[in-house]
């Protein structure tokens, strides 16, 4: 039989069984018993532990797990397999459209080199633009739903062509009998009434980019002209998110060594009266001053269990208030094939350049050898996507083991090249930090439930 994985966290005890992706919340003592569940027959775990629980208990939690365990909802076998690459007719579902290789900002963690990709500067031209949409449409085969992110730098500094697609892509929808769900992600510093107003008239959802605490975002995020950029882009975030009444949106910040105390960061975010929320991990060469190395891991960790304490007692008052990497869907959603494949970049997932060019995700672009393609060409670097299509929780030795790899999906391709030159080996640091996330998530829920 197969092991399962068990935490204690905001006082509740938890077994998941990873195969079958069950949840227990148990009380102490089988929490104590189930290690030796597997090893030892019911009379031995009897006299094992009858210093310390009635024989009565004993025999009773033994036959509820053993229960569990005939309905294959613990100790349960890990049959799941992936046969062949997933995806295999070539189905693109979303596409990050970069609009801008341009910035305002000179956030000094950015990936994207303040906006242009260790490139010139540039924003994309509308047939461009056009032709992006309608490569989407041709090689989304027969699904429907397709997902576009506007995209930078920032993507408000070529708003006109923004408006264009949108209106292009609608005459698509009823050409190709399609339907587009529009992102917008921006940094905020260009939003007045009337882009918010078409935003919020025509954005599924919106990202807004806020790292926290003024001192903190200032340092992080400076105006092109070395200013702090906080008290603008908060005071246009407050006036979007206001008019956006219940249309979705995120405040996405992110965290640096600077801030490892960042659960200051999130409670701040509830308290200027946003309601959704995320707080991810910086992505950088651990050379960098600000980046997160393996030395600051368990700060992180802890920082993750005090988040989720105060995330409880926000939501004591405000339930609606709501923290990205806190949401866990436990009925597993998708088939488990489809966890184990993770976002789909490089795959089902892809972003253009302002030149058309093709890359398997956003934080791909610029590294020539994993460019895919062109819009005007068609995909030509076959050998690149085949090797994302393989890049899955069974083709990663890391994952086979881990009681979290069905939630995580191997984690991200990017980091997983960048921290250790392969995508096949996932990065360490954020595995570590995905598990804490995902054991805080399942107490919350277990203290909500």
């Amino acid at each position: 039989m197969t092991s399962i994985h068990k935490f204690h966290l905001n006082n509740q005890y938890v077994l998941l069984d990873r195969p079958s992706g069950s949840v227990h919340v148990v009380d102490p003592m089988i929490y104590e018993i189930i290690d030796d569940i597997p090893k030892k027959n019911k009379s031995e775990i009897i006299n094992k532990y009858k210093d310390q629980y009635s024989q009565e208990d004993l025999s009773r939690a033994i036959d509820e797990i053993q229960l569990l365990i005939d309905q294959e909802l613990l100790f349960s076998e890990d049959d799941i397999e992936l046969k062949a690459p997933y995806n295999p007719d070539n189905t693109i579902k979303a596409m990050c459209l970069h609009v801008a290789h341009d910035c305002n900002l000179r956030c000094k963690y950015c990936f994207a080199s303040q906006g242009d990709y260790d490139d010139q500067r540039l924003l994309m031209d509308e047939e461009t633009g056009k032709k992006a949409l309608e490569f989407l449409c041709l090689h989304s085969n027969n699904r429907k739903n397709l997902e576009v992110d506007f995209f930078g730098g920032e993507p408000l500094m070529n708003f006109g062509l923004v408006k264009k697609l949108v209106f292009y892509g609608r005459d698509l929808e009823k050409k190709y009998n399609k339907h587009f769900r529009f992102t917008i992600t921006t940094n905020g510093v260009l939003l007045n009434d009337e882009n918010i107003d078409f935003i919020n008239t025509h954005m599924d959802n919106v990202v807004l980019s806020l790292d926290g605490r003024k001192k903190i975002h200032d340092e992080m995020r400076p105006t092109s002209n070395g200013k702090g950029s906080f008290e603008l882009v908060v005071e246009n975030f407050q006036k979007l998110v206001a008019k956006r009444k219940d249309k979705d949106y995120y405040i996405r910040g992110t965290f640096t060594n600077h801030n490892l105390d960042f659960s200051k960061d999130v409670k701040l975010f509830h308290d200027l009266g946003f309601e959704k929320t995320s707080m991810e991990p910086v992505v950088a060469e651990s050379t960098q001053e600000y980046a997160i190395r393996e030395e600051h891991l368990d700060q992180i960790l802890k920082e993750y269990e005090v988040l989720s304490e105060i995330y409880l007692k926000i939501r004591e008052e405000d339930p609606n208030f709501l923290f990205f990497h806190f949401m866990v869907d436990l009925e597993q959603g998708p088939c488990a094939i489809k966890r184990s494949i993770g976002c789909g970049a490089g795959s089902e997932y892809v972003a253009i350049t302002p030149t058309g060019d093709i890359y398997p995700c956003h934080q791909f672009v610029g590294e020539t050898k994993f460019r895919l393609g062109n819009v005007h060409t068609g995909l030509t670097n076959t050998e690149v996507i085949e090797n994302f299509k393989c890049s899955n929780v069974f083709t990663k030795e890391a994952c086979q083991e881990c009681w979290a790899k069905y939630y995580c999906s191997g984690g991200c391709h990017a980091n997983a090249y960048y921290a250790n030159g392969s995508i096949l080996e996932p990065y360490k640091v954020g595995c570590e930090m995905e598990k804490k996330r995902l054991e805080a998530a399942i107490s919350i829920l277990a203290n909500e439930g």
